[in-house]
């Protein structure tokens, strides 16, 4: 998913008007209304406060990783368990 619908979608989920998130950025509602509509292209400082007032993080995903990242975000893929032993541990374990 691109990064507008992505916007909208966290505008729905976190139920923040796009006049609230323009007052709460400095920007006019009719300037974030196209910007959201992809009428006009954004500046990345645009962009990146769009983010900061959704309380969510910009970042580029490289191609490799997309199928992963595409999974974790619509929970159906999980992250490292960083409570589980590593495979040195487990040997190390095994020798006592």
């Amino acid at each position: 998913m691109s990064f507008l619908p992505q916007i909208k979608l966290l505008l729905s989920e976190r139920a923040i008007s796009t006049t609230a998130l323009g007052e709460l950025l400095g920007i006019a509602r009719s300037n974030l209304s196209a910007t959201l509509a992809g009428k006009h292209d954004a500046r990345s400082s645009t962009l990146e406060a769009l983010a900061a007032g959704l309380e969510a993080e910009w970042v580029l995903v490289p191609k490799e990783h997309l199928a992963a990242v595409t999974q974790v975000l619509e929970g159906k893929g999980a992250g490292p368990d960083l409570d589980a032993k590593s495979a040195a541990e487990l040997f190390l374990q095994g020798r006592k």
